[in-house]
C-alpha cells in the first residue's frame, strides 16, 4: 500500500477509529490534544460510531474509561465520574452484557491527575488502551518532551511500550487493543510516543485497511465485567490477610502477558510485514560500547553510531521498546558482548542514583558473570535538542568516567554555567 504524508497524531487517531472503538473519554492537554480532537471530529461527522465523552478533568477521563469497561447493560450504562455525586449516562454501542472497547490519551500533568485511577484499572484487570504523549512534569511549567511523566507511573501495573516513529505509532494502536483484550492478559496498555518530536510531525505512513484490521483484531469479548443479571464484586476492600496475595496475582498476570505480547508482534508481522521486538538493536555485533535509548532519540543515536563507526569506534545501539513487563532475557542477550553501556535517560530520579532506566538496567545485569559497566547520562529534558554530535560527546565523557573509576556517578548532559 502507498504511504501517505500524515501528522502522527492524526494517523494514530485514524488507527484507533479503525479499531472500531466504542468509548473515548478525553480532556485536552498539550501535546496529545490532536489525537482526541480528530477522534471527536470522526464521531461528530458520523465516520466513527462511538461515544465521545468530553470530561472536566483527566481524573474523570480515567474514571470513565475504567467504568466503561466495567458497567454494561443491554441498552444503557451509567458511569461514575470524578465527583461521587455526578452520573454521566452513556449509550454504549456494544452487545448485551459486554464492556466497551475504550481509548483515551493524555500527557504530563494530565497523567499525574489520572494516576490514581490507573492503578485501579490495572488491579481490576481492565483492558483500556491509552496513548501517552510524553511531556515534562511541572515545575517549572513546560509543554515539551521528556519521559518524566511515564516514569512517574512505571509501577502502576500497565503494559507499557515506546514507539520511535509514526509508522510504529500507528501499528501499535491495534496491537495495544490486541494485547490488552486477549483473555490471557486482560490488562491496560499504554503506548508512549514523544510529544512534539513525534506527535506533531508529518511522516510518510502506511495506513491500515479495514481488511487488515479485521484479520488482526478480533471483536472484544471482556473477561471481567459487571452485569445486573450476574452480579459480582470488583475492587472491594481487602483485609491484610488477602491484599498480599492479590498483588502477587496481579504481578504474575503482568509477567505472564509477555508471551502474548510477543505473539501479537508476530501476528502484526503477518499482517503488515513489519517486525517489532521488545529490544531493538543497531550495529551491536562486536560493539564494545552500546548506547541505550527509548523513543525518538534512537533515530538520532543511529546517526551518531554511523559517524563513530566511520571513525573506528566500536559503538552500537540498543533501543528498549517494551518497558513493562521488562524484557530481561532479550536485554541481557543484546548487551552480553559489550564492555560499556551508555544509558540515556530522559527523566531524573530525584535524590536517587540518576535516571530510572539506568537504575533498572544495572539491576538487570547485577548477577551476570561479567556485566558491562553502566554510565548514565540524563539528556533531552523538556525537549532540549540532542544532536548526533551530542551522542558522540557523551561517548567520550562516558569513556572518561570509566577511566576515572566514576562510572557510578550520573551526569546531566549539557548543563550550562
Amino acid at each position: 500500500m502507498a504511504r501517505e504524508g500524515m501528522e502522527v497524531s492524526i494517523a494514530a487517531a485514524e488507527a484507533v477509529a479503525l479499531c472500531d472503538t466504542d468509548c473515548i473519554a478525553a480532556y485536552p492537554i498539550t501535546p496529545q490534544t490532536h489525537i482526541v480532537e480528530h477522534l471527536a471530529e470522526l464521531v461528530a461527522d458520523g465516520e466513527l460510531e462511538a461515544e465521545f465523552i468530553p470530561v472536566e478533568s483527566e481524573h474523570s477521563t480515567r474514571a470513565i474509561t475504567t467504568g466503561s469497561r466495567r458497567l454494561a447493560a443491554i441498552n444503557m450504562i451509567s458511569l461514575i465520574s470524578a465527583s461521587p455525586c455526578e452520573l454521566v449516562e452513556v449509550k454504549v454501542r456494544a452487545p448485551a452484557a459486554a464492556g466497551a472497547r475504550t481509548f483515551t490519551s493524555t500527557s504530563s500533568q494530565g497523567l499525574a491527575l489520572m494516576s490514581e485511577i490507573m492503578f485501579i484499572a490495572a488491579s481490576l484487570r481492565l483492558p483500556v488502551v491509552m496513548a501517552l504523549v510524553n511531556r515534562s512534569l511541572s515545575g517549572p511549567l513546560s509543554i515539551w518532551n521528556d519521559h518524566s511523566d511515564v516514569m512517574s507511573v512505571r509501577d502502576c501495573g500497565w503494559i507499557q511500550v515506546f514507539v520511535e516513529d509514526g509508522q510504529e505509532t500507528v501499528d501499535h494502536m491495534p496491537w495495544a487493543f490486541r494485547v490488552a483484550e486477549d483473555p490471557g492478559v486482560s490488562l491496560p496498555v499504554a503506548v508512549n510516543l514523544d510529544g512534539f518530536i513525534l506527535s506533531h510531525v508529518i511522516e510518510p505512513i502506511e495506513p491500515w485497511t479495514k481488511e487488515m484490521m479485521q484479520k488482526f483484531l478480533p471483536p472484544f469479548s471482556p473477561v471481567n465485567r459487571l452485569h445486573p443479571d450476574q452480579p459480582v464484586t470488583m475492587g472491594a476492600f481487602a483485609m491484610p490477610d488477602l491484599f498480599t496475595e492479590t498483588k502477587m496475582a496481579q504481578n504474575q498476570a503482568l509477567l505472564k502477558s509477555k508471551p502474548i505480547i510477543l505473539k501479537a508482534w508476530e501476528e502484526l508481522l503477518q499482517v503488515t510485514g513489519r517486525r517489532y521486538r521488545p529490544v531493538e538493536t543497531y550495529q551491536t555485533e562486536g560493539a564494545k560500547i552500546l548506547l541505550v535509548t527509548m523513543g525518538c532519540l534512537g533515530q538520532t543515536a543511529q546517526l551518531a553510531v554511523d559517524a563513530l563507526r566511520e571513525e573506528g569506534e566500536s559503538v552500537g545501539l540498543v533501543k528498549l521498546r517494551l518497558w513493562r513487563p521488562f524484557p530481561f532475557e532479550e536485554f541481557r542477550k543484546a548487551v552480553e558482548e559489550a564492555e560499556l553501556l551508555l544509558v540515556i535517560d530522559r527523566a531524573i530520579s530525584f535524590g536517587g542514583p540518576g535516571g530510572p532506566v539506568a537504575s533498572e538496567l544495572r539491576n538487570a545485569l547485577y548477577h551476570q558473570k561479567k556485566p558491562p559497566r553502566v554510565v548514565n547520562m540524563i539528556a533531552g529534558l523538556a525537549g532540549r535538542d540532542v544532536q548526533p554530535n551530542d551522542f558522540e560527546q557523551m561517548v567520550e565523557q562516558a569513556k572518561a568516567k570509566v577511566a576515572e573509576g566514576k562510572e557510578d556517578d550520573y551526569l546531566i548532559y549539557g548543563v550550562r554555567g
